[in-house]
């Protein structure tokens, strides 16, 4: 493969995805400038081993790049769990979509307490869950291409979505019930 061919097909196959890269990254990391530096690692590493890719699924192949990359530079700089606080304000409602609509006062603040209270349920949830939530429910990535990211069976993969949609619904109730007697 010529290196001009090599760079088209790598900003055909892999560049469209970036977004979705930087997604990951953030809800595994929890912090938009780690976050950045993982994508950007990942990015390249993907453009140094391209000539190793065979498959059409550019997308489920960088992101299993940015996993293995978030995994490897936490466990190599910090030596501890992806477990960083999480940032309201960068991942406010507003920060995620700015061209959101206006409505009246009552409907941006219940959207806004919505958002906060997902954001913070995902947070609490054991990494492995967080990471198959996101990839199926945010970046709706099949099961087999997040077996393939994630390096588990499919059956794993499964387990893992279905016990942290389970768990994501408790945190939202206990969230709920917090909120019902103050309002």
């Amino acid at each position: 493969m010529t290196e001009q061919t090599k760079n088209q097909r790598f900003k055909e196959m892999v560049l469209p995805h970036l977004h979705a890269a930087y997604n990951l990254a953030r809800w595994l990391t929890r912090n938009d400038q780690d976050a950045e530096d993982v994508t950007q690692e990942a990015t390249l590493r993907a453009f140094k081993f391209f000539d190793s890719f065979r498959g059409e699924q550019g997308r489920a192949w960088l992101l299993g790049i940015v996993r293995n990359t978030c995994y490897t530079k936490f466990q190599k700089n910090r030596g501890q769990e992806l477990n960083t606080p999480f940032d309201d304000e960068s991942h406010s409602l507003e920060s995620q979509n700015p061209d959101m609509p206006h409505g009246n006062p009552e409907s941006i603040l219940s959207r806004h307490e919505d958002f906060k209270q997902l954001n913070g349920a995902l947070e609490r949830l054991p990494v492995e869950f967080r990471e198959a939530v996101v990839l199926k429910d945010l970046e709706d990535l099949s099961y087999k291409e997040i077996a393939d990211v994630t390096a588990v069976p499919l059956g794993t993969v499964m387990s893992r979505l279905a016990r942290g949609r389970k768990l994501l619904r408790v945190y939202l109730a206990q969230t709920e019930q917090g909120n019902g007697d103050g309002m």
